[in-house]
């Protein structure tokens, strides 16, 4: 299974998060120390904060922080909600699809089977397994 970069920087911001849970962090911050877009970094945090996974705050001292302990955020149920809307193949996508085989085809069940196992064995890990130890800008 292939993971958007949209989960990937996802991932890449909890795990700073969770390094430092008592601090808010914008998104002008995590995108510029992971090189990123700013602004695809805040479709991002608007997503995990939609889902509970982290809270957001405007003006001064605001930004972002883990809405729940590092050691309760899931993995699988992190990459479940950044993954929305990214089917493993084009026939479990919500829009016209054109399979000429979709009745006969037993690759579907099989596809979705793996799908949950992968997303149940990630579950088994949380985000504070995979946290960051220590800024990357660190002296």
């Amino acid at each position: 299974m292939r993971l958007t970069s949209f989960t990937d920087y996802g991932l890449r911001m909890l795990m700073r998060m969770a390094s430092a849970p008592e601090r808010a962090f914008s998104t002008a911050d995590l995108a510029e120390e992971f090189d990123l877009s700013r602004h695809h970094l805040s479709k991002i945090m608007q997503r995990l904060s939609r889902a509970g996974i982290v809270e957001t705050r405007r003006g001064g001292g605001g930004g972002a922080t883990l809405a729940q302990p590092a050691s309760e955020l899931r993995l699988g149920r992190v990459i479940a909600v950044l993954e929305q809307d990214q089917p493993i193949v084009e026939c479990f996508g919500s829009g016209p699809h054109s399979c000429t085989i979709d009745r006969q085809c037993g690759l579907k069940a099989r596809l979705r089977a793996a799908e949950r196992a992968f997303l149940t064995d990630l579950d088994r890990s949380t985000l504070a397994d995979i946290a960051l130890s220590e800024p990357r800008n660190a002296a």
